[in-house]
């Protein structure tokens, strides 16, 4: 339920920000707007408030809306009324309107990062993870446990690192833009900081999606290798580990986080001619200061998407050690001005990348992968929610300023064609460019609902 109400609430919010600045924009203009709609289909909600020419309407189908404007090309406008018609209107106008809306997702996503800088909040430290073995970060040095102080993206100015999130989004950017970033770490409390370079250049971007960090080998923040609450009757139970274990070894495998523990965990299969089996391992613990080995931990297989798994039955590494992000009010303005600008960025390059088959299509995704997004985000709490509405709202502004002829951008493309020749387009072309963009659209989403459909049965 939680799920659908998100969902609902981010369509509603984002599409009538979208649609309000195509009305206000075209009101400020002097164009007549005849209706404003969320949604389409059957409306459930009308209303006209007294003395505006303007019908506002909610519909059944929440998909979606639309702002109506009088329009000679749309139907016959008496006279008296052509100079508040659309087509009327001076070029600049009319690209000013359409421009509109994508704009007001954009200044919504400025404000929604702003917020979140302003309101702050509790994010894991930079603290690194032991590295996936043979990735890019364990080649370049990192053992796991430093703290990153500073961080670069290629030549840019080294600027601090606030938390593991801003790393993680400073990694991600630059394994996309094949850019090496650079890192200062402190290995120890009060150590002198020591310069590192990740070589994300190296990065295969066309295979970029949910695994791209594990490529990098930065998963997540470090965490204690302890042993929380057991199942009773486990496997981890029935090997005689207890609840505050500090794992150090599994089998001839130093322990260093929580992490590589599950990993280890996890991993801890073998399939042969019999079946699948899970692998005992000795393991060695420290208990209330001392050391203590266990002779043999027996993991029990599980299967789930990636296949059989081991599981011990108990919570595997300690929370990370948190700190509170938050900034004031001019830094978080323009921290909300370039956390847009770079996400818009990024979401073209991407978008570029799949059209020319250097990045896989698996990228897109549809409603049923935003409504499940909402609803996760709307679970962990107002602040995750905000920043899963920002970023589909610069999804939906970047989107619409496409060169397609059926969205925002490919109006005003025939516009800019307009402005270059002193004519618009011919009817014929138009209908050719707006059938090709439809088709092209079309595509889009049935190659966004196959994904979501995909993710939901894997």
């Amino acid at each position: 339920m939680l799920t659908i109400v998100a969902f609902v609430m981010a369509l509603g919010i984002l599409i009538a920000v979208h649609e309000y600045g195509h009305y206000r924009v075209a009101v400020a203009c002097g164009v007549k707007v005849l209706r404003f709609s969320i949604g389409f289909g059957y409306p459930l909600l009308r209303w006209q408030p007294k003395g505006s020419p303007t019908e506002f309407v909610l519909g059944a189908f929440p998909l979606g809306g639309y702002v109506r404007m009088l329009d000679e090309r749309e139907a016959p406008v008496p006279e008296h009324e052509r100079h508040l018609a659309f087509n009327t209107q001076p070029l600049r106008a009319r690209a000013a309107i359409v421009a509109a809306g994508p704009v007001a997702n954009l200044l919504l996503a400025i404000l929604l990062y702003a917020s979140v800088n302003w309101i702050g909040m509790q994010e894991p430290m930079a603290y690194l993870a032991h590295p996936v073995q043979g990735s890019i970060a364990e080649s370049a040095g990192l053992h796991g446990g430093e703290l990153v102080r500073n961080a670069a993206l290629g030549d840019d100015e080294i600027r601090p690192v606030r938390s593991f999130d801003d790393l993680r989004w400073m990694l991600t950017r630059g394994a996309l833009n094949s850019t090496p970033v650079r890192l200062e770490l402190e290995a120890t409390p009060g150590a002198p900081l020591r310069a590192v370079v990740l070589p994300l250049d190296q990065v295969d971007a066309s295979q970029a999606d949910a695994q791209l960090l594990h490529k990098v080998g930065l998963v997540g923040p470090w965490t204690r290798p302890v042993i929380g609450e057991l199942t009773e009757g486990g496997a981890g139970q029935r090997a005689g580990l207890r609840s505050g274990d500090v794992v150090l070894k599994v089998g001839t495998t130093d322990v260093y986080d929580g992490q590589q523990l599950r990993g280890l965990i996890r991993a801890s299969v073998r399939i042969d001619k019999d079946g699948t089996k899970a692998i005992g391992q000795p393991w060695r613990v420290e208990r209330a200061g001392r050391t203590v080995t266990l002779l043999d931990v027996t993991p029990e297989v599980h299967t789930d998407a990636g296949g059989a798994v081991g599981r011990i039955g108990a919570f595997v590494g300690e929370p990370p050690q948190f700190t509170t992000v938050q900034y004031g009010p001019l830094e978080g303005l323009w921290n909300g001005v370039t956390r847009t600008w770079e996400v818009s960025v990024l979401s073209l390059r991407m978008m570029g990348r799949m059209v020319i088959g250097e990045a896989s299509l698996k990228n897109l995704s549809g409603p049923l992968t935003i409504a499940d997004y909402a609803g996760r985000s709307a679970s962990m709490g107002l602040t995750q929610y905000l920043i899963f509405l920002a970023l589909i709202s610069v999804s939906l502004g970047v989107l619409n300023l496409l060169p397609l002829p059926v969205l925002d951008g490919g109006h005003l493309m025939y516009y800019l064609w307009e402005g270059i020749t002193g004519k618009s387009p011919s009817d014929v072309w138009m209908e050719r460019l707006q059938r090709g963009g439809i088709a092209v659209l079309l595509l889009m989403m049935s190659i966004a609902m196959f994904n979501d459909i995909t993710r939901l049965f894997s």
